[in-house]
């Protein structure tokens, strides 16, 4: 029995450093195998989490750093009907209520401007900015939209709309999970349309519109939960 036990302790040497009463050597050593290979195989699946949650972070950043450096100078002035520069974003806006867009109007864009873009997100949101309306390709000659723009992929004015954070085409109200938000509503006036088919993304607009952007503006609306 003595000898026995010696040989399993053996066995064990340099795994687990010893066998315990009951289990035999060959199960000491499949033990301390599933622990060799099985911790560094877990750490590397939570290397690759991490790397895949900050580059998404840094890719939600960069399309903003983008499209600043684009600009040229040039200002288009955005506000609303329904809420000042800064101030709250009625409820009727967001998705505690009728979740429609709100009436924008704009002015300044340039007499050689081909078309607009629009671009509202929030970058207070919890895994980075998240995008709430896309519309490119709207004609440079309109000066505004009216509220409850409907969820059209070809809207009737000629502009396009792509997908919000939720993959909706469309607009999205506000609805934080908790605490006050910023909501930005970008226009754009570029020498270009944009040749991309409807239900693209921010990133994919971002990018179609780099070298191209004439005039810039913006209006920031709040909300909070």
């Amino acid at each position: 029995m003595q000898t026995k036990l010696a040989k399993q302790r053996e066995m064990g040497c340099g795994t687990l450093g010893a066998v315990v009463d009951g289990i035999s050597g060959k199960e000491a050593y499949q033990m301390t195998a599933r622990f060799k290979y099985g911790v560094p195989i877990l750490l590397i699946g939570v290397v690759v989490v991490l790397l895949g949650v900050i580059l998404f972070l840094v890719f939600q950043r960069g399309d903003e750093a983008v499209v600043e450096t684009a600009v040229s100078g040039q200002t288009i002035t955005i506000t609303s009907p329904a809420f000042t520069q800064g101030s709250p974003i009625p409820a009727l806006y967001t998705c505690d209520d009728q979740n429609i867009s709100p009436e924008l109007t704009w002015s300044g864009v340039p007499e050689e401007a081909t078309s607009l873009v629009l671009i509202m997100d929030d970058p207070d949101a919890p895994v980075g900015t998240f995008v709430h309306w896309v519309v490119y390709n709207l004609p440079p000659d309109i000066d505004g939209l009216a509220a409850g723009v409907p969820a059209d992929e070809q809207l009737a004015n000629g502009g396009i709309q792509g997908v919000n954070g939720r993959r909706q085409t469309g607009y999205t109200g506000p609805c934080p999970p908790t605490g006050e938000h910023r909501y930005f509503f970008k226009i754009y006036a570029l020498d270009t349309l944009l040749t991309l088919a409807p239900g693209a993304n921010k990133a994919e607009v971002v990018a179609a519109m780099e070298g191209h952007i004439l005039a810039s503006g913006e209006l920031m609306g709040t909300y909070s939960r």
